[in-house]
């Protein structure tokens, strides 16, 4: 029983091993072999196709391995058989016991001794009739032996599958052996035999098949997963398509590039051709084994032939490539997920190379058109707008150019028609003026000439070879013509330039033998370019004559000087814009009492109404400040003007949008008795003060809008008192403010601060010191700048004397005055003065109002002056025959040389001028001019 036990396997080492195995293909990749078991895939198809295979093989290796141990257990029987039974037969005692009185009860026990020694299922001792004396079973003891026995008679040993009674262990068929057992003599005294039952035997196999199941599953899994591993390769390859789509993808890539009219190679990292379609072996002339070898071994261009081979990338590089130019372009496969190498994709661009010249031609002349427009109309001036056209040419049309116009033309004046003689304003050319006439000379066109076809048939004419024409000899003189030819000019385009149907000049076009010479082409272009520069030179004309017209109006409408007198020292800047003539102005008017008025003002615009609106209200503000006015009042009354002169603009339809609404003004009167400065402005920058210390302030003034606006709003005044020697600084706003530089009005008063500060300077030097420190390159607005340096009326030219209301103080207030004009040296004008003074007086205290004052000065003219309370104005008139009275001022008209009346917050004041000594009137002349009142008749 222990022996039997021993050749059966563990059931429960068997359930274990199930176990396992079952656990084992739970835990095997199902996600994957999921995702890889779909048929529509190559990958998927396959995956299956390998499973089955391997299940296949794992089972005839596990079949094989089931016979294999199955013999290996028979062998391992016999092994065990044998070995038993020759034990057991060559042991001491068994041939004794054999040739013995009771075999049986000798060999019985030691048999089973040793069956159960040996690990087999019986050991039976025969005699040599084949009658069992042992057995496990005693009840076959005795009988037949079941098996052959003859070959172990004869001394050999027996080994054979034979059936027999039944064991202990089983019945059935056992593989037993049969051993002879031999004498002393060496005779066969028994036999022995010994064996396993085949049912023992298979459990020997079934003990080795957990190992080969274990071992047939372990290679089932380890396949499936190298096939999963495989497959899923394969998926990723082939993007999960199915041999259909996968076939049909090849054959239109096939399509694709065999058919497409563009090259594609493919290179491998070693730089060896690894596909090459049609396209690409046409253009690049490849032989039929190209694929596997190495572009640099295909005989290609050199520099073809290293694109191909470098790893750099390639973007639409041109090549020749034998009489071709191609257009490569290169990249790396490795970003796109293929294997390194690169993609080379090829396109003839033979004709493309001439289609795209002749468009970048074309391109070229319509930048050049547009360069030339944007030149030419920056400018405003004749002779630049030509040299505009002149260096834009060159070089990029042609190596010289020739501007000829006629000299109305240059002075901005209408065009005389078709002239054949124009004088040349502009000479450029690449490298000097290769011998050209120069710019300035008048240049005449001969009929057999090409300027003179040009200009009679009105189109360009072309001279393509110069050399071999008489008509360039005709365009210069011989001199310059000579000079020209050898320099190397060959070519010549000559085009009219036309402007409104009249003819403004010519232009020339000239290349030398460094370019091509003109074409046909070329001259329709040439027209387009002179075209554009016609109109810009026309635009040119009539602005210079419209800013010639300005500027001459308006020199004529400002001063052109200061006047004569003593109280102050005055310069000006007048200084026109770029854009044109503007309304600025600026004035110094002497006054009666030896005050003068500073005016400055500016119309806002530019042009010929600005300058004549300028003049208007110049004329206008000069009347009133005759008129003695104040300086609030005289704004008004100017107020008035511009309101009424718009109304009357508006009323008739000619404002055309130049209404002068938005003059401004800056009225100031300074008298230099008291060194007093009384102004008023109108929307003006108010005026500078520059001290004799050199300290600069900015007087406030009462703010007031500018004129015409219409707000009935009164202008007030204010005063200041200036010492001896401060400068008064009054300008327009285009010194201040620069709209081109972005300067604002703070920025300019500092600016304007800083240039007026420092040492102590004339007039005129400060105007200049302003304007250098000022004055913008290009200045968008006219600039009026007015500097006056104060002087004051000293004490000994000056008296003053109070006049009671009494007809008998009139006496000796003349005497005084006749002593002062002894004291100042002016006896020979004495008696005038007295007459005069007698006369004004006189009239103060009988019509005027206290108090009333006398007032003498002297300065380029005698003054004289009376004041009273009153503000009635006597006025001068011719008395009748019987008057009494009325003839004074009709005496004081004669003897002064100009009379007056002013008014002031106190009343009025009556003066007088008189020369100093010459045209003094002489005593007997005003007497016949009295007497002359009167005819005989009166008498």
């Amino acid at each position: 029983m222990e022996g039997k036990r021993s050749f059966r396997p563990n059931r429960r080492s068997r359930d274990r091993f199930d176990r396992r195995g079952t656990d084992g293909s739970r835990r095997g990749p199902r996600t994957g072999l999921r995702s890889l078991l779909s048929l529509r895939t190559t990958a998927g198809q396959a995956f299956l196709l390998q499973v089955v295979i391997v299940l296949l093989m794992v089972a005839a290796a596990v079949t094989a391995l089931v016979v294999q141990a199955r013999r290996e257990s028979e062998r391992e029987a016999e092994r065990v058989s044998v070995t038993a039974a020759e034990a057991f037969a060559n042991a001491p005692g068994t041939a004794e016991a054999l040739e013995g009185r009771d075999p049986t009860a000798a060999l019985q026990p030691r048999a089973e001794a040793a069956r159960r020694r040996a690990g087999v299922d019986f050991v039976v001792v025969t005699d040599t009739e084949g009658v069992r004396l042992t057995y496990p079973d005693p009840e076959q003891i005795g009988k037949k032996f079941v098996g052959t026995i003859e070959p172990a008679l004869e001394g050999r040993t027996v080994v054979e599958e034979a059936g027999g009674p039944l064991l202990p262990a089983g019945g059935g068929a056992a593989v037993q052996a049969v051993v002879p057992v031999t004498g002393a003599d060496g005779s066969v005294v028994g036999l022995v035999s010994a064996g396993i039952t085949v049912e023992n035997v298979g459990d020997m196999v079934e003990r080795q098949l957990p190992i080969i199941l274990a071992t047939g599953a372990t290679a089932l899994v380890l396949s499936t997963a190298g096939t999963a591993l495989v497959s899923s390769r394969l998926r990723w390859q082939t993007h999960g398509m199915g041999p259909a789509e996968m076939t049909r993808m090849y054959e239109h890539h096939d399509a694709v590039l065999h058919a497409v009219r563009e090259g594609v190679l493919i290179t491998g990292a070693e730089g060896r051709v690894l596909l090459a379609n049609d396209e690409a072996r046409r253009l690049l002339d490849l032989p039929a084994d190209a694929e596997r070898r190495r572009v640099t071994d295909l005989g290609l261009d050199e520099g073809m032939a290293r694109s191909l081979a470098s790893d750099e990338p390639v973007t639409d590089a041109v090549r020749p490539v034998g009489d071709r130019l191609l257009a490569v372009n290169k990249r790396s496969t490795v970003p796109h997920g293929g294997q390194a190498g690169s993609v080379v994709t090829l396109r003839d661009t033979t004709e493309l190379a001439t289609v795209t010249g002749r468009a970048e031609a074309a391109r070229e002349r319509l930048k050049l058109l547009y360069d030339a427009g944007v030149r030419m109309s920056a400018t405003l001036d004749v002779t630049r707008t030509a040299q505009e056209l002149a260096e834009v040419s060159v070089p990029r049309f042609a190596d010289a150019v020739t501007v000829e116009l006629s000299d109305p033309v240059l002075r901005g004046e209408e065009p005389s028609g078709a002239d054949t003689e124009l004088r040349r304003a502009v000479v450029h050319g690449r490298e000097g003026d290769y011998g050209l006439s120069p710019a300035g000379e008048l240049i005449r066109f001969p009929p057999a000439g090409p300027g003179a076809a040009a200009v009679a048939g009105g189109r360009a004419v072309l001279e393509a070879d110069l050399r071999a024409s008489d008509g360039r000899r005709a365009q210069e003189d011989p001199e310059h013509g000579r000079r020209a030819l050898e320099r190397g000019v060959r070519s010549l385009i000559v085009v009219p330039m036309r402007a409104r149907e009249a003819l403004l000049g010519v232009a020339q076009f000239w290349r030398t033998d460094a370019s091509a010479p003109f074409e046909e082409e070329d001259k329709s272009f040439a027209e387009q370019l002179t075209a554009r520069a016609a109109v810009a030179i026309d635009n040119a004309r009539r602005y210079t004559r419209e800013h010639t017209m300005a500027a001459t109006l308006q020199r004529s409408l400002l001063p052109r000087g200061t006047p004569e007198q003593n109280a102050l020292e005055a310069a000006y800047r007048y200084l026109p814009a770029r854009a044109g003539v503007g309304g600025d102005w600026f004035d110094v008017i002497p006054l009666s009492g030896t005050r003068v008025a500073l005016v400055v003002g500016d119309v806002v615009g530019h042009g010929l109404h600005a300058a004549a609106t300028m003049g208007r209200l110049r004329t206008a503000v000069y009347n009133f400040s005759t008129l003695d006015m104040p300086p609030d009042e005289l704004l008004g009354h100017l107020d008035e003007l511009v309101a009424h002169i718009d109304a009357n603009e508006a009323a008739a339809g000619e404002r055309d949008g130049q209404e002068i609404t938005g003059a401004t003004c800056l009225y100031a009167v300074y008298d230099p008795v008291s060194g007093q400065v009384t102004a008023a402005t109108a929307g003006h920058p108010g005026p500078v003060v520059v001290r004799p210390d050199g300290k600069v302030s900015f007087p406030r003034l009462p703010v007031s809008p500018p004129l015409g606006l219409g707000a009935a709003l009164p202008f007030e005044t204010a005063e200041l008192t200036l010492p001896e020697g401060s400068k008064l600084v009054l300008y327009t706003d285009g010194l201040i403010h620069d709209r081109n530089r972005y300067r604002d009005l703070d920025t300019g008063l500092e600016a304007l601060r800083a240039a007026l500060a420092g040492p102590d300077r004339d007039p005129e030097a400060t105007c200049t010191a302003v304007v250098e420190a000022m004055l913008p390159a290009q200045p968008s607005d006219d600039i009026a700048l007015l500097v006056a340096r104060t002087r004051r009326l000293a004490p000994s030219d000056f008296a003053e004397w109070d006049v009671a209301r009494d007809p008998a103080a009139v006496a000796p207030v003349r005497s005084a005055c006749a002593r002062k004009l002894a004291d100042w040296g002016l006896d020979d004008i004495s008696f005038a003065t007295e007459l005069i003074l007698s006369e004004l007086i006189t009239n103060a205290i009988r019509y005027g109002g206290d108090p009333v004052t006398v007032r003498l000065m002297r300065g380029r003219s005698l003054i004289c002056e009376v004041s009273d309370g009153s503000s009635t104005s006597p006025r001068l008139r011719r008395a009748k025959t019987t008057d009494e009275g009325g003839r004074g001022l009709f005496l004081v008209a004669q003897y002064a040389e100009r009379w007056g009346t002013r008014y002031t917050s106190a009343g009025k004041v009556i003066w007088t001028e008189q020369s100093l000594h010459d045209g003094a009137a002489e005593p007997g002349d005003s007497g016949d001019a009295l007497l002359a009142q009167w005819d005989d008749e009166a008498f």
